[in-house]
């Protein structure tokens, strides 16, 4: 069975991959591998909007499954800078986006360090989007960064009740417990579901 991944980014790629592992027999190829495709512009106001435009977008252009992952870290401390941070410029680093936001949150009390990571993962068919999940990971941004693993701001970040941040983490230990892995398990029993249909009719031909 052969899904799509919306995405071009490696990181999210390694990790997605890692996390439907456990789907077996599933083939997940990437936009990496359609390159003349052009993903449409990030429309919508919501993640559930992003998302589901994404994965309805390559699932049409590929007649396939595809899906689609809208995430972002999120500090209600910062208001509106916290959005704006979060939706990242293309000439912007890594590196760069948390050197931003330790700068804008210097001084700030512990109980305003709280932060989420707010991931929605989309699941659509070249007919319309099957389903679309949610998820959330609780903690705080640490003052400094820790830790070499991860992407995007998991230096930065301390899940609640543990004592390391996310970059501090083993692979295997962060996509257990991650936003992406919570919002993934709700659409893996779909994927389940499509790989025994295709078994299915693959009997009855």
């Amino acid at each position: 069975m052969t899904v799509i991944l919306a995405t071009k980014n490696l990181h999210k790629i390694r990790e997605i991959r890692d996390i439907l592992s456990c789907v077996k027999d599933l083939d997940l190829v990437t936009l990496l591998n359609f390159p003349s495709y052009q993903p449409p512009e990030e429309l919508g106001k919501s993640f559930e909007e992003r998302a589901a435009a994404k994965a309805l977008g390559a699932a049409k252009a590929m007649n396939k499954w595809a899906i689609a992952d809208s995430t972002a870290l999120v500090i209600p401390a910062l208001g509106e800078d916290s959005v704006l941070l979060c939706q990242k410029h293309p000439t912007s680093t890594d590196k760069e986006l948390r050197r931003q936001l330790l700068i804008l949150m210097k001084g700030m009390e512990s109980e305003k360090r709280y932060a989420y990571f707010h991931c929605c993962i989309s699941l659509a068919s070249p007919e319309g989007v099957l389903r679309t999940a949610t998820a959330k990971t609780e903690g705080i941004i640490v003052q400094e960064e820790r830790g070499s693993s991860g992407f995007g701001f998991d230096p930065l970040f301390i899940k609640h009740e543990y004592d390391r941040t996310f970059a501090e983490m083993d692979e295997k230990t962060k996509n257990r417990i991650s936003h992406r892995r919570k919002a993934l398990d709700r659409i893996i029993p779909l994927l389940e579901g499509r790989k025994q249909a295709a078994k299915e009719a693959s009997c009855l031909s």
